[in-house]
C-alpha cells in the first residue's frame, strides 16, 4: 500500500473552520462528522457488534488519571507524533470546532481528558485539497499498536487499540463511540474514511479507532502502582 498517496478528491472545500456539526442527543460530540466537512442529519441507532474487548483489557485495568490536557499524541506504528494538541469547544451558535489547520490533532474539551474514566476524543483530518493530512494513515492500525498521550501534568496516558472500525456516516453509532466505557478510560481517534462523494463534497465513512488505557507514566517517568 502506497501510504504517501492521497486519496483521490477534487472540488474539496479549503476552509477547514467551515465544517462545524452540532451537538447530538444527550449532548454527544458528533466529531466524526465534523472533521469530513459533513452536513448530514443526526446519525442512525447503531446497528453493528460491539467492538471485542482487547486482551488488555481482562486484565487488572490501570488506575484511570486526573484530569489534565493533553500537549502531544504518538503512535509509532504510523509514524505518527503530534505537539501542541488543540482544544475544541463550541462556536457561539452552539456548534463544535474543529481544527484550522489539516496539520493539526484536536481534542474534545469538554469531555474526559486522555487518562480519566470515560471516552476521551482526539481527532484529525484524513487529508486536504492536495496532500494527506495528519490522520491520512489512522486506518493503518491494528489491534495492539499502542499510541501515547503526553499530558500538562507532564506525565504520559499509554493506551493499546483493541479494535478498529470504519461506519458509514448514516450508521454512525453514536452511543457506542462516545457512550459510557465501562469505568474504564478509553480514547477514541477519529478521521474520514471510505470513498470520497463528489455529489456532497464529503468522505461516505469514518474510521474511529479504540484504545484502552494501559498504562501511564509520571513526569519522573516513573510507572504509577
Amino acid at each position: 500500500m502506497d501510504v504517501d498517496r492521497p486519496r483521490p478528491r477534487g472540488g474539496r472545500r479549503t476552509d477547514p473552520s467551515a465544517a462545524t456539526f452540532p451537538l447530538g442527543a444527550a449532548g454527544l460530540m458528533l466529531l466524526a462528522l465534523i472533521l469530513c466537512g459533513d452536513s448530514a442529519g443526526p446519525v442512525a441507532a447503531p446497528t453493528a457488534p460491539a467492538p471485542s474487548p482487547s486482551p488488555v483489557a481482562a486484565t487488572a485495568p490501570p488506575v484511570p488519571l486526573p484530569r489534565s490536557e493533553p500537549v502531544t499524541l504518538g503512535i509509532p506504528a504510523i509514524g505518527l507524533r503530534a505537539d501542541g494538541l488543540v482544544p475544541l469547544g463550541l462556536r457561539p451558535d452552539g456548534e463544535i470546532e474543529v481544527p484550522r489547520d489539516y496539520g493539526q490533532v484536536g481534542w474534545y474539551a469538554y469531555g474526559p481528558t486522555p487518562g480519566q474514566v470515560g471516552a476521551a476524543v482526539i481527532g484529525g483530518h484524513v487529508d486536504s485539497d492536495t496532500a494527506p493530512a495528519v490522520f491520512h494513515r489512522l486506518a493503518d492500525l491494528r489491534p495492539g499498536d499502542a499510541v501515547t498521550v503526553g499530558r500538562a501534568d507532564g506525565g504520559t496516558a499509554l493506551f493499546t487499540v483493541y479494535a478498529v472500525h470504519q461506519y458509514a456516516k448514516e450508521r454512525f453509532p453514536t452511543d457506542r463511540v462516545y457512550g459510557p466505557t465501562g469505568g474504564h478510560a478509553e480514547l477514541r481517534l477519529i478521521t474520514c474514511g471510505g470513498e470520497f462523494d463528489h455529489a456532497v463534497q464529503s468522505y461516505r465513512d469514518n474510521t474511529v479507532v479504540y484504545a484502552r488505557l494501559s498504562g501511564a507514566r509520571t513526569a519522573a517517568g516513573h510507572r504509577p502502582p
